[in-house]
């Protein structure tokens, strides 16, 4: 990890890293969007310009609006041409392991205990922080079927810049946040006792083979413990404080044949409110792989 911009004790490293990523970050995001003629058959055109954008922000969205929006083979196929194909199938996710994110509809359904299965907004947060550390989820997708009559924009942050703004406060918070025990999910208990055993771990963390930066964050507040001491502390409302306000954040509302591919980067979603006509729907893809753009031969 010596040559890593991650490496707190690489600062010439990191500076160079760090003027790059925000020289080519987008400030708008339009600069995300890709039009697409066929998301199941990619032109190496297309796959050039998805590359381009997550190279840049870790994240694109993609657009084919004049295809079935519900068609649950359009992200499928995506993903597997990113090479996302070690789909974790939870227990609230469909037969094929997409899980569809609308509002569940029946008083007292399992689904509905869910905050993304409600109209409630959801906090800044990366998938699966709640998983064991052999099972990150390094990819998503979400794909909409239907948007909102109104509300249920998603907040977008590249982890990568969230790291650079709290290293740029001070390096030691990033030390902190990358503690094995920095923050730990406990137990959640069902009838039948534990239903996921309690799972500690950093926040930040380097993959040791690739190089790559890997985040788990909830800004949550319940069911969640951070390591009690005046550094880490500090750095969790330091990092809290700049998801409040990074002038980097960009903000998308998916329409009917939109979605979102990702090397797992922060994301919110604001509170919506429907319609018969309009009943959002997405489509989620939760990944153990992270999004690969191989080069061509020319």
């Amino acid at each position: 990890m010596s040559n890593s911009p991650f490496d707190l004790a690489n600062e010439s490293g990191y500076r160079a890293w760090r003027d790059a990523k925000l020289a080519a970050y987008p400030r708008s995001v339009d600069e995300l969007i890709v039009p697409l003629a066929d998301p199941r058959h990619l032109t190496p055109g297309e796959f050039d310009a998805l590359g381009a954008r997550c190279a840049r922000a870790n994240m694109a969205i993609y657009s084919a609006p004049h295809l079935p929006a519900a068609d649950k083979s359009l992200p499928h196929q995506l993903a597997r041409q990113l090479g996302l194909v070690r789909l974790e199938g939870n227990y609230l996710a469909d037969d094929d392991g997409l899980s569809s994110i609308t509002p569940a509809g029946d008083e007292g359904s399992v689904r509905g205990e869910y905050i993304p299965y409600t109209h409630k907004p959801i906090n800044w947060h990366t998938d699966g922080y709640y998983n064991a550390l052999d099972r990150r989820i390094l990819g998503m997708t979400l794909h909409c079927a239907q948007d909102a009559e109104a509300g249920g924009e998603n907040a977008l942050l590249d982890h990568e810049i969230a790291y650079l703004q709290l290293r740029d406060v001070k390096p030691e918070y990033v030390a902190a946040l990358m503690q094995p025990d920095a923050m730990t999910i406990p137990a959640r208990m069902d009838e039948d006792n534990i239903a996921r055993p309690e799972q500690g771990g950093p926040v930040y963390a380097v993959d040791p083979e690739q190089g790559f930066l890997t985040m788990r964050y909830t800004a949550r507040t319940r069911s969640i413990v951070w390591k009690d001491d005046t550094t880490t502390q500090a750095a969790v409302k330091t990092l809290a404080d700049i998801l409040a306000g990074s002038e980097y954040i960009l903000t998308a509302r998916l329409r009917p044949g939109m979605g979102l591919v990702c090397n797992n980067v922060l994301h919110t979603r604001s509170a919506f409110s429907d319609s018969p006509g309009h009943r959002r729907l997405l489509y989620r893809g939760r990944y153990y792989d992270r999004l690969t753009f191989p080069a061509r031969a020319a």
